[in-house]
């Protein structure tokens, strides 16, 4: 059995996927690296199945019709042997020793029959052309290098949350949480993030930055313009992080994790928030009012906690058209400092 399984989804990736694939073959036969071909139109299929021929037993390459980064995140955790999972998109890369380090960790947790159901790690904000790239790091909040519970973790602020490119999550927690995501949807990396969450009791972080996360190519899902063209998507998500909290409401008994998973709520509805805010479309507005009015009635305490009591949440509700210029302003500060899109 593989140390780890890891899923590249393409579609159309032939520019960028082997510096991807590159970055992920000093992991040899310990790692399984499955590159999903998402139904593409350029030659991603071809060179998947150049690096399969070239690197046996390591590369594997799945053709499938077009399903989205969901539908090829879901085949990839189908086609997983690894004892545990990590997505890595086909534009973004990993630092080698960042690498080395975990497959260490890896290797010493299964001889020592300790396998923690979350391994964490840091991510870079790779913004083409910043001259500062901002790295996510959780050391103010996680114990590094040892093992730990919810109970030792500090709830984290709304500038620092956990995102795909954080965790490595155990095979069999993800297939406890029988998690599905939605085809031909963008961001479902937060459900990939939110939904096995209250089935992870042991954590381990690794204070290493290991995830380069690029951001800087006109079409991608970050991309501002096209975050507001894709709107009804980024609703869709919110809606099943509001099913999937409501639903596993009974297993989340720490208060520490309760917190955690509710801030992140609370900052994708406020990402989703200022997205239509930005667009200023009557559409867009009333798909905004009908998603906090949705949260309100899944769980009216929590839309009241949001709603009136965190600041992003006030932030993101300031009535009439000066309070939408000055949560557009609060947003703006706030991606200037972090780097984010």
């Amino acid at each position: 059995m593989k140390l780890l399984t890891i899923t590249v989804p393409c579609y159309n990736s032939q520019d960028y996927m082997e510096n991807c694939v590159n970055s992920l073959l000093p992991g040899g036969e310990d790692v399984e690296i499955l590159i999903v071909d998402d139904g593409s139109k350029d030659d991603t299929a071809a060179i998947a199945d150049r690096l399969e021929a070239a690197h046996p037993g390591i590369v594997r390459a799945i053709h499938q019709e077009n399903a989205g980064h969901g539908g090829a995140v879901n085949t990839g955790m189908k086609n997983a042997s690894g004892l545990f999972f990590k997505v890595v998109d086909s534009d973004d890369w990993v630092d080698r020793d960042a690498y080395m380090r975990i497959l260490d960790f890896l290797r010493r947790a299964v001889a020592a029959d300790r396998l923690p159901d979350l391994l964490l790690a840091n991510y870079v904000y790779d913004k083409q052309g910043a001259s500062h790239k901002k790295v996510m790091q959780y050391r103010k909040y996680f114990p590094a290098d040892s093992y730990f519970t919810w109970d030792d973790v500090k709830p984290l602020p709304p500038t620092t949350y956990i995102l795909m490119h954080s965790v490595i999550y155990r095979t069999a927690v993800l297939k406890r949480s029988r998690m599905e995501l939605p085809k031909k949807t963008f961001y479902v990396d937060n459900l990939f993030v939110f939904v096995p969450m209250p089935y992870v009791k042991t954590i381990y972080y690794i204070d290493v930055d290991f995830y380069h996360y690029f951001i800087g190519r006109e079409d991608q899902s970050v991309n501002e313009s096209v975050m507001i063209s894709r709107l009804d998507q980024q609703y869709r998500v919110n809606r099943l992080m509001i099913d999937a909290l409501k639903k596993s409401a009974p297993l989340i008994k720490n208060p520490t994790l309760c917190k955690n998973m509710c801030s992140y709520l609370n900052i994708i509805m406020s990402i989703s928030s200022i997205m239509a805010i930005k667009s200023g479309t009557e559409e867009h507005l009333r798909w905004k009012k009908e998603l906090w009015q949705y949260l309100e009635s899944s769980n009216h305490s929590l839309y009241w906690k949001f709603r009136w009591r965190t600041l992003l949440g006030i932030t993101m509700n300031l009535p009439g058209r000066l309070g939408r210029k000055l949560s557009v302003f609060a947003y703006n500060v706030t991606q200037k400092i972090y780097g984010f899109n």
